[in-house]
């Protein structure tokens, strides 16, 4: 089966396709608000005519190449192209500003290799093993993982902790608009049919960083000498970041195993715990390549994850693999527990496909680099219309509403108000992300307390703890930092 698998990906018409879906993916998902899943969407019928090889092929190119494809305007324009990108912004731009736009492309791309790498070999050694662990996560452990990952607001805030978790409790009440997730009583809808469904996370990102954008004029600075040199960075450099890559990568699969996490949480963990870990976090934000490192890797190891309840469970992940699922259907590929038995060489093409696509992307962009890079040589004048068309196209493409657009120039003046009184974005992505989830898991453990007390729950005992630890950690190098700046401003 295994060789069965190879050969039926490896044909010249398969591998043209699986070359096709990685530029396309990578278009969609360079445009903000045109994410890998509408990639996927928008090719999905193009697939029927194809064999169940190439066609699933295909659409794991789009997957991977959607996803990769985010960093390009996180980095070069400071709007993130995918949710999965939001934590490469907080560096990557800095980057550029300083002059080393190829630098950070060239991290964020070789990582993003490295993390799909890492993806998809535990994809392909641990899947029984990893699907049978996340079967034990029910609404307990799902509460408590929701309430570990908001923990990480804390590191997040900064020196002004007060102001950060005020972002934070904004974020999850604007997670609150729309039908309740048990009930489905609508909630802040105001009699509106399209707030329903509540805000989408696409618009809010591209309302947030455009906002962030414009009002920074260096943000769109012309910059004449943008020298390119390999990928950017040395071959010593890149073994330094290994233990990163390493930690960020199993992170993202972590993440991506436990069905509507997603990537936009694996890239924001990751980042939080390599910024705790460093022996120089005071620079993490400034323009460092660590935090491009721990975001990219995280973002496309967290593919491979996705991918594992998906064929071994047949539980859709993401939106993205939701999409994949429907494309499996198409194909007669039933996913769950006897799909290696059923359609054993399909599985192995999916593998040999990824793994193609993951090449076609680090060649593709690294290619490509030096066009992107001669974005930052268009003058202020002529870009920020085009990025504000884009932003608008993403905007209505989310689902096809014009509503959305104003929504999106709400959240941007809003944004705009927020930088204006120093209180900080990111920890408000953090809370509107995760709100659902604590929200929804935390009524259902309510009913069940009084049957299924929490200690017959031991993920949620570990997890509970390892929270109260995160707090007490970060609170304790957020006061050490805010002791360090007042030093400074002392001794200047």
């Amino acid at each position: 089966m295994i060789l069965e698998g190879i050969l039926a990906v490896c044909q010249p018409l398969t591998i043209l396709w699986i070359a096709i879906g990685v530029v396309v993916g990578i278009i969609f998902g360079a445009i903000p608000g045109l994410t890998a899943t509408m990639a996927i969407v928008m090719f999905l019928p193009v697939t029927y005519s194809m064999s169940a090889s190439q066609g699933i092929a295909m659409l794991m190119a789009l997957y991977i190449g959607g996803i990769s494809g985010g960093l390009i305007s996180a980095i070069l324009l400071n709007i993130p192209g995918t949710p999965s990108s939001v934590a490469t912004c907080f560096d990557g731009k800095p980057m550029a500003n300083k002059g080393q736009a190829g630098r950070a492309l060239g991290t964020g791309v070789v990582f993003s290799f490295v993390g799909t790498l890492i993806g998809i070999a535990i994809l392909i050694v641990l899947a029984p093993v990893l699907c049978a662990f996340a079967l034990k996560f029910q609404a307990y452990e799902y509460c408590a993982l929701a309430l570990f990952s908001l923990s990480m607001v804390v590191a997040l805030t900064g020196t002004d902790m007060p102001k950060g978790l005020i972002s934070a409790v904004l974020g999850a009440l604007l997670a609150t608009v729309g039908l309740a997730p048990i009930d489905s009583r609508p909630r802040f809808t105001f009699d509106l049919f399209q707030l329903n469904n509540g805000f989408a996370l696409v618009v809010l990102l591209i309302g947030l960083f455009f906002a962030e954008s414009v009002r920074k004029k260096q943000d769109f600075t012309i910059e004449e000498n943008v020298k390119m040199k390999g990928a950017g960075f040395t071959f010593a450099e890149f073994l330094a970041q290994i233990p990163n890559a390493i930690v960020s990568a199993l992170i993202g699969v972590g993440i991506g195993i436990l069905p509507g996490i997603g990537g936009g949480v694996s890239c924001m963990i990751s980042y939080t715990v390599s910024k705790n870990t460093s022996k120089h976090r005071e620079l993490y934000g400034t323009g460092i390549m660590d935090g491009v490192v721990a975001s990219e890797t995280a973002n496309n190891a967290t593919i491979g994850g996705a991918v594992i309840p998906l064929l071994s469970l047949g539980i859709p992940g993401d939106p993205a693999t939701a999409m994949l699922l429907g494309g499996l259907m198409i194909h007669n590929v039933a996913p769950g527990p006897l799909i290696y038995e059923k359609n054993g060489a399909v599985v192995y093409a999916i593998f040999t496909a990824m793994l193609i696509a993951a090449v076609f992307m680090l060649l593709f962009m690294l290619w490509g680099m030096r066009f992107f890079v001669s974005v930052l040589k268009i003058p202020k004048n002529y870009l920020l219309p085009i990025v504000m068309v884009l932003c608008g196209i993403g905007a209505i493409g989310n689902a096809n509403q014009l509503f959305d657009t104003y929504v999106m120039v709400g959240f941007g003046l809003m944004a705009y108000l927020m930088i204006k009184a120093k209180i900080p974005t990111v920890p408000m992505i953090l809370g509107f992300i995760l709100g659902p989830t604590f929200e929804q898991n935390l009524r259902r453990v309510s009913q069940l307390a009084s049957s299924d007390p929490f200690y017959n729950h031991p993920i949620f005992c570990v997890l509970i703890v390892a929270t109260i630890l995160v707090i007490i950690f970060s609170v304790r190098a957020n006061l050490k930092d805010a002791a360090r700046e007042r030093e400074q401003e002392l001794s200047e």
